[in-house]
């Protein structure tokens, strides 16, 4: 495979600079765009990927690009405020915060940098569109610039999307992720997602997104990298009344794990919003996630924390009163990593006779630091 390497070009954008940066070019006869799976239609797309989680105002965000087009047109989006339905997940619906530019490239892989405006914390996402009409997302946390901007956070499962995250990176016929195969135990953060770049499940997230946005609130956005980048649980409750946990937050580090459970045992109020939340560990190492453990094995069940235990989609009890294993209609592979089971007569550690989380519904949080925001009652 013929490489050759592409200097630096920079291009004018508005008020702000888009840059690409030096990188490997595959030759042009070869494929590089995904192609997604939408219903029983294949759908061509734009592989685009940021290398963060979160990026804060005023950052340089590097976008990574893979796509044989010679030229793309960007816009960033916000995703939450829109008033429009989104009913497919292979689209990603917003706002716009800049305004739409085009970038001159050659075929392959570049590294796009992207100036993070002054914008709000929140969920943020880049559309792509290949002259030929194919359309890629990438999204991306802008995280606030410190913690504590407002009263409340709400963290998005930012690893839980990419362990759903179906790629097969290497080509070598099996999806990078465990829920493709027993032999995998890492998945790489930073891999463009499938579905044209849609994080996997992302659709039910909108429903506290357009809430959020429509009713006005404030609130500091975080990526899980953010969360465990807080010095201790004494910060953690310095800045934050109320923690909001929106999304299917399975996977989680032990860093994490500690700094929420000592928020908690200091008065903070936690909100979780999905099932199957603190399930498994999972380790950084680089940009890797390495998975090692159900949490209820390891003397930390999730109900300790969270006061509830998962048990299984689609399941019915037996005669027994276990839960068993029950194939879906269709079998596909992420329908079956769906299907399984868990027992939910876990043991129950000494750490359950601490406070149990609270649910706070706050419903007066709007803006930061303000006399409302503090009226979150913790019980």
């Amino acid at each position: 495979m013929n490489k050759r390497t592409i200097g630096g070009l920079a291009v004018a954008v508005g008020v702000a600079g888009v840059v690409l940066t030096g990188a490997s070019v595959t030759s042009p006869g070869q494929e590089l765009e995904a192609t997604e799976q939408l219903g029983t239609q294949l759908v061509p797309a734009v592989e685009a990927s940021f290398e963060r989680e979160s990026y804060r105002p005023r950052e340089q965000a590097r976008l990574v690009v893979a796509d044989r087009s010679h030229s793309l047109t960007l816009q960033v989006f916000q995703s939450g405020p829109e008033r429009v339905a989104t009913r497919s997940n292979t689209v990603m619906r917003g706002v716009p915060v800049s305004q739409p530019w085009t970038i001159k490239r050659a075929p392959g892989r570049q590294v796009v940098r992207l100036p993070v405006g002054t914008w709000d914390s929140g969920l943020y996402f880049v559309r792509l569109r290949a002259p030929d009409g194919r359309l890629g997302f990438a999204p991306f946390v802008v995280a606030p610039r410190h913690i504590g901007e407002s009263r409340v956070a709400v963290v998005l499962p930012t690893l839980t999307w990419q362990a759903y995250n179906f790629r097969d990176e290497d080509g070598d016929g099996v999806a990078d992720t465990w829920y493709a195969s027993p032999e995998v135990y890492s998945v790489r953060m930073g891999r463009a997602f499938l579905d044209r770049g849609v994080p996997y499940g992302f659709r039910f997230h909108l429903g506290f997104l357009n809430w959020h946005h429509w009713t006005q609130r404030k609130a500091d956005f975080l990526s899980q990298w953010d969360l465990e980048h807080v010095d201790d649980p004494h910060a953690l409750a310095a800045a934050y009344d109320l923690i909001v946990f929106a999304g299917h937050h399975e996977y989680v580090t032990t860093r994490e794990y500690d700094l929420v459970e000592g928020y908690r045992d200091l008065g903070g109020n936690l909100m979780f919003l999905s099932a199957n939340n603190y399930f498994w560990r999972v380790e950084r190492d680089g940009d890797l996630i390495v998975r090692s453990g159900r949490w209820r094995n390891l003397d930390r069940p999730e109900a300790a924390l969270v006061g509830v235990q998962y048990v299984g989609p689609s399941v019915r009890p037996g005669a027994d009163g276990s839960f068993a294993r029950r194939p879906t209609a269709r079998g596909s592979s992420r329908e079956r990593a769906y299907a399984w089971a868990r027992d939910s007569r876990a043991a129950v550690s000494r750490s359950t006779r601490s406070l149990p989380s609270r649910l706070a519904t706050c419903g007066s949080w709007r803006r930061s630091r303000t006399s409302s925001a503090r009226r979150c009652r913790r019980r």
